[in-house]
């Protein structure tokens, strides 16, 4: 059962008996009004409202200068490489603290605590990286979902903070083993919400009640979990449920399945998998018009663009071997790809791509020197991420260099920029709801030794009231 304590007017609730202390905040200013012809949106999940990296919203900064937009509050956060979420003017947040997993609700102008939700969560991968979630939260209908990185899936209410309920993934599936957690951002798709799975019992991919946590169904295939958030879209007049599939296994096994949302038959299996055995597919599909995905992975196959027939059965149209995104969504504009590729940081690159043809139309490195500590250093976007804002490419490099990108099937520019810290691992896409952008620091800062943080900054064009 759950306890729950209020302290200093926030409710704050824990599962077992490990209690995480809130993050600290600091108050910088308050956000200009929002204009009232402005558009504005919530943020439910963390490729956004229609899961392709792009805002509805209007009446945002079209620009800032070398400090970079207005800074309203800032979080220290613990360990995690998740998005936070938006609705209304609440902000929900998850990360580790100490082998605590912990869900934080907090005002999205402000950052003050609403309430916290902790459990006790320890996780190490073999290669180092954080001990936190991977798998960002998700709001819907007045709900929380959350997946740690040892499976555990939790449903809070999302006014109270109070769990609805938990279903340990890991004892009911034994999905794994996983090359750096349970990774996979949950879905919601009418009242179910859909969790890759992977492991010895065979479920690829589980759906749940969202009211109750009582299984649904089960889709059996013998791909594991990758690291790839799935998607829902229409294929062939009917919704699909998109599956990139592809995690840790030897041999190397994985691709694309094509399930019914609503019952959970698998209806395609199209393999899409590096050779590598330490290799994962993390890039979620894109899907497309006409019947058509697109996926990449970044070890050794790249991309591929593919054409479900009538028969519901997916034929590659063409494969592009140098499209390898590794962890990011591109971007589809006017019948063009744009997106980061490459493995790591020294072969990283931002391209365009022809969707139509597979072909590359150029590649740019966007790289500079920077100073630190009085030293110097090759500096760039490297391994970034894209973000669709009012018709402009919004970059976020992987170091904490924020830019406008002016980019088109002719080139890309620079159209201004700031460094808004100096962290690695700054992977994780930016969030935009009512004109804050909330843009996570994932590492201490290499020049001021600022701890991990998670900013809102005022993105508001401004210009009337609410």
């Amino acid at each position: 059962m759950n306890r729950g304590v209020v302290s200093a007017g926030i409710l704050l609730f824990w599962a077992g008996v490990a209690v995480a202390e809130p993050g600290k905040v600091t108050v910088h200013r308050a956000p200009k009004a929002l204009a009232k012809t402005a558009v504005s949106s919530n943020w439910p999940r963390f490729l956004g409202p229609k899961d392709d990296a792009t805002s509805p919203e209007t009446g945002l900064l079209s620009s800032f200068g070398p400090e970079g937009p207005p800074l309203v509050w800032e979080m220290e956060k613990g360990d995690s490489y998740t998005c936070p979420v938006v609705e209304g003017e609440r902000l929900v947040h998850f990360d580790n603290v100490d082998d605590v997993d912990r869900v934080e609700c907090r005002h999205a102008e402000t950052g003050e605590l609403k309430w916290q939700f902790s459990y006790p969560c320890k996780y190490r991968d073999r290669y180092g990286y954080g001990t936190g979630p991977r798998a960002s939260p998700v709001i819907a209908d007045g709900k929380v979902f959350t997946l740690s990185a040892n499976s555990l899936l939790h449903c809070l209410d999302l006014a109270s903070g109070k769990q609805v309920w938990m279903r340990d993934l890991g004892k009911d599936y034994e999905p794994g083993p996983f090359f750096f957690g349970h990774g996979p951002t949950p879905l919601m798709f009418e009242g179910k919400v859909i969790v890759p799975l992977g492991g010895p019992k065979g479920v690829a991919v589980g759906a749940f009640e969202a009211a109750s946590g009582a299984t649904v169904w089960e889709t059996k295939h013998p791909w594991p979990a990758s690291y790839a958030s799935p998607l829902v879209s229409n294929l062939n007049g009917r919704p699909s449920l998109l599956v990139f599939a592809g995690g840790d296994s030897d041999p190397p096994t994985g691709g694309l399945l094509r399930i019914d949302p609503k019952t959970g038959v698998l209806e395609d299996a199209f393999p899409w998998r590096s050779t590598k055995y330490e290799s994962v597919n993390a890039s979620s599909p894109l899907a497309l018009s006409g019947n058509r995905v697109m996926l990449s992975e970044t070890y050794t196959e790249g991309g591929v663009l593919l054409e479900y027939g009538d028969d519901g059965k997916a034929k590659p149209l063409w494969k592009a071997p140098e499209l390898k995104l590794h962890f990011m969504t591109p971007l589809l504009v006017d019948g063009h790809l744009y997106g980061f590729t490459g493995r790591n940081e020294p072969d990283a690159g931002l391209d365009c791509w022809d969707v139509a043809t597979g072909e590359r139309k150029w590649r740019e490195e966007f790289f500079w020197r920077k100073e630190l500590g009085g030293r110097t250093y090759g500096w760039g976007f490297f391994r970034g991420s894209l973000l669709r804002v009012e018709g402009r490419f919004l970059a976020l490099g992987e170091m904490g260099t924020l830019a406008f990108l002016d980019l088109s099937p002719t080139g890309g520019k620079i159209v201004c920029q700031a460094d808004l810290f100096a962290a690695t691992q700054s992977w994780t896409l930016p969030a935009l709801s009512r004109g804050l952008l909330y843009v996570v620091q994932n590492q201490k800062d290499l020049v001021n030794g600022t701890p991990p943080r998670l900013l809102c900054y005022d993105f508001r064009a401004g210009g009337g009231g609410q």
